[in-house]
């Protein structure tokens, strides 16, 4: 396959990697190998495993990493709960990416 870059759920996985970045900046200093490290890790996760999965040799393949960018996608849904629970973001801002994350996520279970 290797079209990923075709694919809408990519450029949105993309684009909540970018959000997650700029949230996290202003995250306290001493959660930089912490709660940061782990959001951003999951947020790159998901548009990483939608364009290898894309780039492997099968159908079977492609799927399996679909769940795993899906598994990614919910990780990091459960680290922005953590995060306004701990008051690194307003309920605002973890409304908005949690809703962008479970339309991405419901486009991985339309891919699969």
């Amino acid at each position: 396959m290797n079209q990923f870059k075709k694919l809408r759920a990519w450029e949105e996985a993309i684009d909540i990697a970018v959000v997650i970045y700029e949230v996290t900046k202003s995250f306290p200093d001493n959660e930089k190998f912490g709660i940061i490290s782990q959001m951003r890790r999951a947020a790159i996760s998901v548009s990483s495993n939608i364009a290898e999965g894309a780039g492997r040799n099968n159908p079977g393949e492609f799927y399996h990493f679909l769940g795993i960018a899906i598994g990614s996608a919910a990780e990091l849904e459960s680290q922005v709960f953590v995060s306004e629970k701990l008051s690194f973001c307003d309920k605002t801002t973890s409304e908005e990416v949690i809703e962008k994350l479970n339309h991405i996520q419901n486009m991985l279970f339309k891919l699969q």
